[in-house]
């Protein structure tokens, strides 16, 4: 059994290279406002986390410098310090298409994928709702697999699986969110607090990074 384990997670270690650090807690180098008309501020504060203002009705961020498009992972800490509705609309780069993982959107509880096949977050098959506390931090990770599309956060609190085949499959919705491409954080009339986010190069596919058919 202690063999197996070990064997286990010397395979999960083997799949992630060395993180990429992409908040220097210093500064937004490597980043820019998202020009969005009624955008927020967005700052470092003094102990190193990126405070996203409430814009009017979006405030984001977009990545200066080119990011993966496959046989990635991206790792986020987040939390809604004000507001009632998405405090991470991440978008990410998938091959030549785009989407945007919404975590607390739509009031405050949907969780999602826009866009797939055309439908946004609230469409789609992936939609969740769940319950969070202002003041508290969740955890996001995302996995970009050739044919997968991995969610996670917190682990278990909401997950999706997509596998899309073409990555044609993937948009984003209309609207500002565009502006926070190739990478990007946004908010929605709310104010959140993001620290740790990091993006990791997947060396070696696990079993669950690959189409369920193969």
């Amino acid at each position: 059994m202690k063999a197996l384990l070990l064997f286990a997670v010397l395979t999960a270690s083997a799949a992630l290279a060395e993180p990429l650090t992409l908040f220097n807690g210093k500064d937004l180098s490597g980043w820019r406002l998202a020009p969005i008309s009624g955008s927020g501020a967005v700052n470092v504060i003094s102990n190193g986390w990126v405070e996203c203002g409430v814009g009017n009705p979006m405030t984001g961020i977009a990545y200066t410098n080119t990011p993966p498009t496959m046989n990635y992972e991206l790792s986020l800490e987040a939390q809604r310090a004000e507001g009632s509705d998405f405090f991470i609309a991440l978008t990410i780069p998938v091959e030549n298409s785009f989407c945007t993982v919404i975590i607390g959107g739509w009031g405050g509880e949907l969780c999602g994928l826009s866009s797939v096949d055309h439908a946004d977050a609230s469409e789609n098959q992936w939609t969740e709702g769940v319950h969070f506390e202002n003041g508290r931090w969740y955890t996001l990770r995302v996995r970009v697999t050739p044919g997968v599309l991995q969610v996670f956060l917190n682990d278990k609190l909401y997950t999706a699986r997509v596998e899309f085949g073409d990555a044609s499959r993937l948009s984003l919705r209309a609207g500002d969110i565009d502006k926070t491409k190739p990478l990007g954080l946004a908010t929605y009339h709310t104010r959140a607090l993001w620290r740790n986010f990091t993006l990791t190069p997947i060396t070696a596919l696990l079993p669950s990074d690959k189409p369920r058919e193969e």
